[in-house]
């Protein structure tokens, strides 16, 4: 009996000192996780420290600059603080007749924020006239200048990709961002492929001084939830603006007694389809005379309808023809295109224009002179309008040939684009001029 009760007992020790000897293993084991994980966030923290002293380094080399910078920027606003500088700009382009450039409004707008700050309601609206002031491509530094001093004052307004600070820097380089606007329905996702999102970044700074506008990160349609009726919604001028193009040109008519004189050159084809319409930017040389002011042709383009209607009618197509004197303002010669026999000229331009968004074509030895766009007659209607694309700046001055060309169904139907019109806008009490 004692030996069994011994050996109970042994048993019952032996099996206590496995169970011990168990959880023992397995406290270690549960410890050893807990040390590695420990080891490996050490790890990832000693990480972290020096990549967070790397970074400390680099602001601290940084901060003299930055010093200098904000001291010379205080110096700047403590010489304008009293001031005397805006009240002498004001009163200096208040004698200006014609009106300030985009280039003078941006200043004074820039006088404003250093005399007065960002919370001056003056100098918000002053920023948001140059920006309205501005064509989007052509005067890009002054678009971004805008943008984000709205920006800075807390103003709702989108900044281009162009803008940001990291573009500003160097690290975007495209020179052109917007969505392209489908030529057809049915192509509109194949018009998206990736060689246009490759080419799209690399429009000529031209194709934007009227024409599509494609600068800017907001996308516009000649249809659907961006369509010309819904562009006032992320371009105030398109949808407040006073002398909106296209009219309807009907009489009765003022008359003007001075003529137009183009001087066209001929240069190489730069041709290119910038999503919106097919452009052709024109080398230097060629000008126009209105009135004995001289305008340089920037480029043309092509709107299918026509966008002016003669009596309430359109044509089949116009071109536009963009030119830009040395203060910066606007004038549109347009050329009426009837449907009747092939055009020659219309054919050379056909030939070579992309038909899906992209860059900018110059084929080789190709050239061209837009001279043999015109009819011999050069009797015009005259009105006052804007972009008829976004942003709609207003001041352009349209002048509209009587005299159509003719350009046959086939060429018609090959542009790549089967409606690129903006609708008739409202005359607003506007004349409407002919010689």
């Amino acid at each position: 009996m004692i030996k069994l009760i011994a050996i109970i007992l042994l048993a019952i020790s032996t099996a206590g000192a496995g169970y011990f000897g168990w959880t023992q293993k397995k406290s270690s084991a549960a410890a050893t996780e807990q040390v590695a994980e420990l080891t490996q966030k050490v790890e990832e923290a000693d990480k972290k420290f020096e990549a967070t002293e790397e970074e400390l380094a680099a602001s601290k080399e940084m901060l003299p600059t930055l010093k200098t910078k904000a001291q010379e920027l205080e110096a700047v606003k403590a010489a304008f603080a009293s001031g005397m500088v805006l009240k002498d700009l004001e009163a200096a382009y208040a004698k200006e007749k014609k009106g300030l450039s985009t280039e003078r409004q941006l200043g004074l707008a820039g006088v404003r924020l250093l005399t007065n700050g960002t919370k001056d309601p003056a100098t918000v609206e002053a920023f948001q006239k140059a920006l309205e002031m501005t064509d989007w491509k052509g005067q890009q530094k002054v678009i971004c200048a805008a943008q984000n001093a709205l920006a800075a004052a807390g103003e709702k307004v989108k900044v281009m990709s162009e803008c940001q600070p990291e573009a500003a820097s160097g690290k975007g380089e495209s020179k052109a961002g917007s969505k392209a606007a489908p030529a057809d329905k049915a192509e509109s996702k194949d018009a998206k492929s990736s060689d246009e999102k490759k080419n799209n970044k690399k429009l000529d700074k031209k194709s934007a001084a009227h024409g599509p506008a494609d600068a800017h990160a907001v996308h516009w349609e000649y249809e659907g939830a961006m369509g010309p009726e819904n562009w006032g919604k992320e371009f105030p001028t398109c949808g407040r603006g006073k002398s909106q193009a296209p009219l309807n040109v009907k009489g009765p008519f003022e008359k003007v007694r001075y003529s137009l004189a183009p001087d066209y050159k001929q240069g190489q084809l730069k041709i290119v389809n910038n999503g919106h319409t097919i452009q052709v930017n024109v080398p230097n040389g060629s000008k126009i005379r209105i009135d004995g002011r001289p305008y340089d042709l920037v480029q043309f383009h092509f709107h299918r309808p026509s966008e002016e209607h003669i009596d309430g009618k359109p044509s089949a197509m116009v071109v536009h023809l963009v030119h830009k004197n040395m203060e910066g303002e606007l004038a549109v010669l347009g050329v009426m295109l009837r449907e009747g026999n092939e055009n020659s000229v219309i054919k050379t331009l056909w030939t070579h224009a992309p038909k899906n968004a992209g860059s900018e074509v110059v084929p080789d030895g190709v050239m061209f002179n837009p001279a043999n766009l015109l009819p011999k007659e050069l009797d015009f209607f005259h009105y006052d309008g804007s972009l008829t694309t976004p942003p709609c700046t207003e001041k352009v001055r349209f002048f509209i040939l009587k005299t159509q060309v003719n350009i046959s169904k086939e060429q018609i139907t090959d542009f790549p684009f089967k409606m690129n019109a903006r609708p008739i806008q409202p005359a607003n009490g506007r004349p409407i001029y002919s010689n």
